[in-house]
């Protein structure tokens, strides 16, 4: 005989696939009620998604066949059924029978509301006239015949009921009491599934509860499970933290034991998580006073560093000197490194064995190449290091590149040789004139095992390894420094900054100060550097699960909370900052229930061990009862519900699968004119048992439901952010929308400087929307003509060009990535796109343009000096000043000899006219007396052509004498004379 065999896959987020048939084993009971449809059997774990083989599906109810060995349907009966409370319910379809509370599982909503609309939907799509309130029994899953999914047309509702359900489900609410109710519609068969809806929901494992058909769900909110009547039986555990060690901060890190020194606290928490609930705590950090400090000079004694050996000869003395200053308990120790001694690296002729410098007339005589030699542990005797120093001798390698990347692992791991101490910080200086070779460059010399990261230094102190491992890898590196809590300090050449200042941005808490050709400022750049990483605190997270997320809020010394940031900057030594920690479980792990993360502070020793438990299990579970009376003696009783054995059914184990006659069909449909099982099972012990389908799990009373019909994106259900239920999207912690798509986090709209969306757009769907005109980016950082735009990309400049400014190296890199900055000798103004931007540098005035191009990124345009108006010479100014005096008064004499000539000729003017007139009034007279005037033309110089004379003569008489009177030829000008 054929035994039906189901299969479904848990609507939980563990998505595990359960098997059960006719004499299957009991299993633990959490990972019973897994279907809907099959409350009253026990399950086996199969294998995740695998499609159980095909059963044939026999003839259509009612039609009276049935396939050979098939095992023949109940018949419809009206009889009462046991509920799990030893009450019983009248059946469905019995004239008696009232409508009933659905199973937990059932995604219809708890409001009336929500009924309504619902029921107003299905009028308006025509399927109105059934018993639409009529109780359905739990359904069970089994195969479709050949394995196919049901018809298209079985599997989705009219166009016009599913897009008014979509929009109710759009407006409803989801709060208890109001609306769609997220807990019951959620689909738990099962208390920890119910625990994984949502940290809101809640499991009512009272035995009596859900005797009453008021009652729709033993998984609601808590408020409403109060409500109903289950005070004192629910299971609803809540995310807890809880400090275990709490050592205060110290004050003063040197003359205490380091057992004493505290620099972070509290030393560890431990967490109990329920998925999607969050949980958080306070962690203080402090930069003490006074903390030891072990510094290991690493130094290039390649043939170009000759002339920096000789100025470091007395360095030990006089960095001692001055770190000193800021703490009381110092030790340096000192190594060396010139590159692998193998070709390409090295000149490996026999004849450059013992002196690689044989025919280099610049310096022909130097000592042998080598990978990193360890010439002195950390030690307080600074003598001991300029001893050292003294005896050292420079190398020749034969590429420009350096080895100093297996220099810089060797002193990471090497701890018990290179002296580092627990209770100290730990400074690396590493000082050369070049680039360094990286991961891969071995295999020129065909070197093509990876370095593994561990200690391989000789009794003599030399790097063995060098000829058989590749050169290490940034990742490898920056791996074993914070493993060791080792601050990176680059001092390099100006000509190589730029390449390692990137280089810090992929290993975390390094720094990179330019180091003189000379190396004469190495004391000053190493107590910048160390000031430097004195001055941040940054917060680092070690073996967290993938399961759990981390959000961080930094509280800096101005007192200002700044979200999504884990580190503060430009601190003092002494000040206290604290970050809050908001930890959340995503799921439930699939095997461990602990785990321990730790979180530290970059460069520290000091840890904060973080221990997570996950509240996935229910305290009912623990108190099941196997065989129970109140299943029937057919299954086991835990949290309220019966878990039965394999072959029975009902929700007190009370039905024998395959017993009995035929099923009545309406107590398999949804309602009167609705197919049987909606198209998509067959009825069997006034049950719906649903068809396989390979694209999902088919569920609910009425086979309605399924978990492969709600909204994708990018062609990945509910967004991959998101569990199907019945048609619609459950969202994981930190989700929302239809599809799931929209994220809740805003970690990824947070700017460099601390601001959401820097302060220019929202946070929506966990990236910015730019709402200032003009401004763009993924934090809406860049806007070229927003106010303030010049300062920001002024600190770039500072930082990236000069290494100066505001900014530290890591913030830098972070904040101007994305800016191409070049220098020039005259800034040209003349593109419209650009923007002018200037600030004063020490009485100068230093210019850029500013222009954003289509890659995204900024383009910067700078004077390579600032523009500087030079002052001019006493000499300039006594001229000026002379000739300002010359122009001023020849303009004067100028003005005044103009004036008195236009009086002058006023003067003359007048005297003419007056004389004229005389002369008139005087031949009137002499007319008036009996004058006669003549004229008389005169050779007056001696008849020289030109030179006649005209003369006037006055002719009269006189008592009787005749008189003579010449005058010049002004009288011709009185015009009343003619010749």
């Amino acid at each position: 005989m054929h035994v039906p065999l189901c299969v479904c896959i848990s609507p939980s987020v563990h998505a595990r696939v359960y098997t059960f048939a006719r004499g299957c084993r009991n299993v633990h009971a959490r990972h019973a009620h897994v279907c809907t449809h099959m409350r009253a059997c026990t399950y086996t774990l199969a294998q995740p998604h695998t499609p159980a083989r095909a059963i044939p599906r026999g003839p259509a109810p009612g039609s009276g066949l049935r396939l050979p060995g098939s095992v023949p349907r109940p018949e419809r009966r009206h009889k009462r059924r046991a509920d799990p409370d030893g009450s019983t319910l009248p059946a469905p379809g019995s004239p008696s029978a009232a409508p009933a509370t659905s199973s937990s599982l059932s995604s219809s909503s708890s409001s009336s509301s929500a009924a309504a609309a619902v029921a107003a939907a299905q009028k308006a799509a025509g399927r109105e006239g059934g018993p639409a309130g009529r109780a359905a029994p739990a359904a069970r899953t089994m195969p479709r015949r050949g394995g196919l999914p049901a018809p298209a047309a079985a599997r989705r509702p009219p166009p016009l009921l599913r897009l008014l359900l979509r929009l109710l489900l759009l407006a409803a609410p989801l709060q208890p009491g109001r609306g769609l109710n997220l807990c019951t519609s959620g689909s738990a068969s099962s208390c920890e599934e119910c625990l994984l809806i949502h940290p809101k929901c809640a499991w009512c494992s009272k035995e009596e509860f859900g005797s009453t058909k008021s009652v729709p769900s033993r998984c609601d909110f808590l408020q409403n499970l109060i409500a109903n009547g289950c005070a004192g039986a629910i299971e609803n555990p809540h995310s807890s933290s809880r400090v275990v060690k709490n050592v205060p901060l110290s004050s003063k890190g040197s003359g205490q034991s380091h057992l004493d020194v505290t620099q972070i606290t509290p030393q560890k928490v431990a967490l109990n998580l329920r998925p999607g609930d969050r949980t958080s705590f306070r962690v203080q950090v402090r930069q003490v006073e006074d903390y030891p400090v072990d510094l290991y000079y690493l130094m290039d004694l390649s043939l170009s560093m000759n002339d920096d050996l000789d100025n470091i000869r007395n360095l030990g003395t006089k960095l001692a000197e001055e770190m000193r200053k800021l703490t009381s308990n110092f030790r340096l120790g000192f190594g060396s490194f010139v590159d692998k001694n193998i070709s390409p690296f090295s000149y490996t002729a026999p004849r450059y064995q013992n002196n690689p410098c044989i025919g280099y007339k610049l310096f022909p005589s130097c000592i042998p190449s080598f990978g990193f030699r360890h010439l002195l542990s950390l030690t307080d005797k600074v003598d001991r290091f300029n001893e050292e120093v003294q005896k050292q001798k420079v190398s020749r390698n034969r590429d420009a590149p350096e080895g100093g990347f297996d220099a810089i692992l060797q002193a990471a791991v090497c701890k018990e040789k290179i002296g580092w101490r627990k209770e100290a910080s730990h400074l690396l200086v590493f000082t050369t004139d070049d680039v360094p070779h990286i991961a891969l460059d071995g295999k020129l010399g065909g070197l093509v095992q990876p370095h593994d990261g561990q200690c391989h230094l000789n009794e003599a102190n030399e790097y063995s390894a060098s000829s058989q491992l590749d050169y290490p890898s940034l990742a490898l590196l920056g791996e074993k420094l914070a493993e060791n809590n080792i601050h990176l300090i680059f001092a390099v050449t100006k000509s190589h900054y730029v390449l390692y200042k990137n280089f810090t941005a992929l290993i975390p808490g390094t720094t990179v100060e330019i180091l003189h050709k000379d190396s004469k400022n190495i004391i000053e750049l190493i107590v910048k550097a160390y000031n430097s990483i004195r001055s941040k605190v940054e917060l680092t997270v070690w073996d967290s699960p993938e399961d759990i997320g981390l959000t961080f809020t930094a509280t800096c010394q101005d007192g200002l909370s700044y979200p999504g940031l884990r580190k503060c900057g430009d601190l003092k030594i002494g000040d206290t900052v604290s970050f809050e920690v908001s930890v959340e479980a995503r799921s439930c792990p699939t095997e461990d229930t602990s785990h321990v993360f730790t979180i530290k502070p970059a460069g520290f020793r000091d840890t904060l061990e973080v221990d997570v438990t996950y509240n996935c299990l229910c305290g009912c579970t623990g108190r099941a009862e196997p065989a129970s009376s109140k299943c029937s003696s057919n299954g086991t009783y835990a949290c309220g519900l019966c878990e039965c054995n394999a072959g029975y059914l009902g929700a007190r184990c009370e039905c024998e699968e395959g017993a009995g006659g035929e099923t009545q069909a309406g107590l398999c449909r949804e309602m009167e004119g609705k197919p049987i099982c909606s198209g998509r099972g067959e009825c069997s012990c006034n049950q719906c048992v649903c068809y396989e389908s390979e694209f999902g799990n088919i569920y609910g009373p009425f086979c309605e439901c399924d978990d492969f019909s709600c909204a994708r994106y990018k062609g990945v259900l509910c967004s991959g952010h998101g569990e199907c239920h019945c048609g619609e999207c459950k969202c994981h912690a930190g989700y929302i929308g239809d599809n799931c798509n929209c994220s809740t986090e805003t970690a990824g709209c947070v700017s460099s400087d601390g601001q959401m969306c820097s302060g220019r757009g929202n946070c929506i769907c966990g990236r910015c929307q730019c709402t200032e005109p003009g401004a763009f980016g993924e934090t809406c950082e860049k806007c070229p003509t927003c106010p303030g735009v010049c300062s920001t990309k002024r600190d770039c400049i500072e930082c990236k060009l000069f290494n100066s400014g505001r900014l530290d190296n890591q913030t830098c890199q972070k904040h101007c990535k994305d800016e191409l900055i070049t220098t020039v000798d005259v800034l040209k103004t003349d593109d419209p796109n650009a923007i002018l931007c200037a600030y004063p540098v020490n009485n100068c005035v230093m210019k850029f343009t500013y222009s954003e191009l289509a890659s995204g990124k900024s383009n910067l345009t700078v004077l390579k000096e600032p523009a500087c108006s030079s002052a001019p010479s006493a000499i300039t100014i006594v001229l000026a000043v002379i000739g300002s005096v010359v122009l001023i008064g020849t303009i004067l004499l100028g003005l005044w000899k103009l004036l008195v000539t236009i009086h002058d000729r006023r003067e003359f003017d007048r005297f003419q006219s007056e004389r004229t007139r005389a002369r008139y009034e005087m031949v009137s007279a002499l007319g008036a007396a009996g004058w006669t005037l003549g004229i008389v033309v005169n050779n007056c110089n001696g008849g020289k052509q030109g030179d006649e004379c005209v003369c006037a003569v006055l002719v009269g008489t006189s008592g009787g004498q005749v008189y003579e009177e010449a005058f010049w030829e002004g009288f011709l000008a009185m015009g009343s004379l003619s010749i």
